[in-house]
């Protein structure tokens, strides 16, 4: 059994995560001094991500932006996920709609729905200031940890389709089989991940404050 690593809160999880992905970006060649290399962005997943990836970006010298991964509920169970979505992109859980007896019509309601809930959540984070354009650009994915690695594969998933040259993934904790399943994945360049313990129980026991994110904290860290 291994010993898990306890932040103190978000900034301290994204304090010691910062100098590490340093580190990989200039392994990987996306930060080496004197050559030509694409522009850097850190993307904090909404809303949790965000005070982590200010940190982040603060270690690396990069902009910060948002992203926001809206759920696809089922119509009578919204809780119970069908897929997700985020900037665009979509990604449907293998045949569940179908097995819900979930018609093509409902589907596409909900998908319209949620994408228009997940515009108006960035445009208020972003409070007035334009999104950042992905394209040509190596992106940080940073989130506060990762537990079935669903939402960063809708991030990963999203970024690539919007143009990104690179892709890194980097949270404080996450289950050994997360970890794999994105170092496995060819649209990922990099997984840089703090803490894996075992047994994996869940994200907030690596934190001593896991409290809930505010939106005036996401303004403020964007706005920083």
């Amino acid at each position: 059994m291994s010993v898990t690593v306890v932040f103190t809160d978000r900034v301290d999880a994204g304090r010691v995560l910062g100098p590490l992905v340093a580190d990989a970006l200039r392994e990987i060649g996306f930060r080496s001094a004197g050559e030509d290399r694409p522009p850097l962005i850190v993307v904090g997943l909404a809303r949790g991500g965000v005070p982590v990836g200010r940190e982040v970006a603060n270690a690396v010298d990069a902009p910060l932006d948002v992203l926001v991964v809206r759920k696809i509920g089922a119509p009578d169970q919204p809780e119970f996920a069908m897929g997700a979505l985020a900037a665009g992109q979509v990604l449907i859980t293998d045949d569940v709609p179908r097995r819900l007896g979930v018609s093509a019509e409902q589907l596409r309601e909900i998908i319209g729905a949620e994408n228009k809930l997940r515009v108006q959540r960035e445009n208020t984070y972003r409070a007035g200031r334009q999104p950042i354009s992905f394209s040509g650009r190596v992106v940080v994915l940073v989130d506060d940890g990762i537990a079935t690695g669903a939402t960063m594969a809708v991030a990963v998933r999203a970024v690539r389709a919007a143009g990104a040259v690179g892709v890194v993934v980097a949270v404080p904790v996450a289950p050994r089989d997360a970890v794999h399943r994105f170092e496995t994945d060819a649209s990922v360049d990099r997984v840089v991940c703090v803490d894996v313990p075992a047994p994996f129980r869940a994200v907030g026991l690596s934190y001593h404050d896991f409290g809930e994110v505010a939106d005036s904290e996401v303004v403020a860290c964007l706005g920083a």
